[in-house]
């Protein structure tokens, strides 16, 4: 196994996979063609549909770093999302709150939540977490009377 497919927080694949689903602008994953034509524009060389798909499945491991930079730039991360688990997490909580904000609820109580005074603001985030636990899930919002 190769350096990038060993990395912590998943493999190579499994992390294109995850920009796959979670990076898109049109509504849906971009097609294989979508990605290869994208990053071919973004490099010097060929960029095949084949070669996403085998990336993206962990058939092809160890891309070049010419490869991982256009993916990187045709998925607008870093390209060290590639290999540092910590950049992974932080790009991750920054794609899931894009894609919650494309839910028309979510965005509409977000949106009330901006007009609300700071202790207003505090109440509804116990209320979220509460709900969430109660629904057995994981609290999504800091507690606000927890101290840093």
């Amino acid at each position: 196994m190769t350096a990038v497919a060993e990395m912590k927080g998943g493999s190579l694949a499994n992390r294109i996979d995850h920009l796959f689903k979670a990076v898109q602008p049109k509504g849906r994953e971009f097609s294989y063609e979508e990605v290869a034509r994208g990053c071919e524009a973004l490099t010097v060389g060929t960029f095949s549909k084949t070669y996403v798909w085998q990336l993206r499945t962990g058939q092809r491991d160890n891309p070049t770093k010419r490869h991982l930079e256009a993916l990187a730039a045709f998925f607008g991360v870093p390209v060290a999302y590639f290999f540092d688990h910590q950049v992974v997490d932080d790009v991750n909580s920054q794609l899931a709150l894009v894609a919650a904000l494309r839910d028309s609820d979510v965005r509409d109580i977000a949106l009330r939540a901006l007009h609300m005074d700071h202790a207003t603001r505090q109440s509804l985030a116990r209320i979220v977490n509460e709900i969430s636990k109660m629904q057995g899930g994981h609290p999504a919002v800091k507690d606000p009377d927890e101290q840093a």
